[in-house]
């Protein structure tokens, strides 16, 4: 990821891809399973479904719970927002109107298997980067960089994850 300068009210993203080697219906599978997803990350704890839902449909809300170093721990509840199977699955942090953060996974035949990326945007609506941004104004291009190179790097792990997941 490049040095951009970007702020925070720039909704900056990060994504990232990789070949699967199966059909997409399979890492459909593993993508639709957020569940799964604490495993394949190191900041993502848990995830639960509310108001007993047991898959992704658009609407549908889970509650992700969080830790990080320098950020402590949280949760979010997240809505989903599209669920195409097996093409797309993307979320809503907090507010599906104006949410603090949205995820996509992208999956697509390609060469005998699946291309997945990942993509995921900050903001608009303030979330726990904000408070470390009000404590250093003057830093918010510092603090929005490094925490999107954060997000790459987690990205980049996932779908090294769900890779070998769906591969065995």
């Amino acid at each position: 990821m490049e040095w951009t300068g970007a702020r925070y009210a720039d909704k900056p993203t990060a994504e990232a891809e990789t070949w699967i080697d199966a059909p997409p219906e399979r890492v459909w599978e593993v993508v639709s399973d957020v569940e799964l997803m604490p495993a394949m990350s190191t900041e993502l704890q848990s995830v639960e479904w509310c108001d007993g839902a047991t898959g992704p449909a658009v609407g549908n809300r889970f509650v992700g719970r969080s830790k990080h170093e320098a950020l402590g721990a949280w949760a979010t509840t997240s809505f989903i927002v599209a669920c195409e199977e097996p093409r797309v699955l993307a979320w809503a942090v907090e507010n599906p109107d104006r949410p603090s953060a949205v995820w996509r996974f992208t999956l697509e035949a390609a060469d005998g298997g699946t291309r997945l990326r990942e993509w995921m945007q900050m903001g608009p609506a303030r979330s726990g980067l904000s408070f470390a941004i009000d404590q250093m104004p003057d830093k918010e291009q510092k603090i929005v960089y490094v925490r999107m190179r954060e997000f790459e790097n987690a990205i980049i792990g996932t779908l090294a994850a769900i890779k070998q997941r769906v591969e065995g």
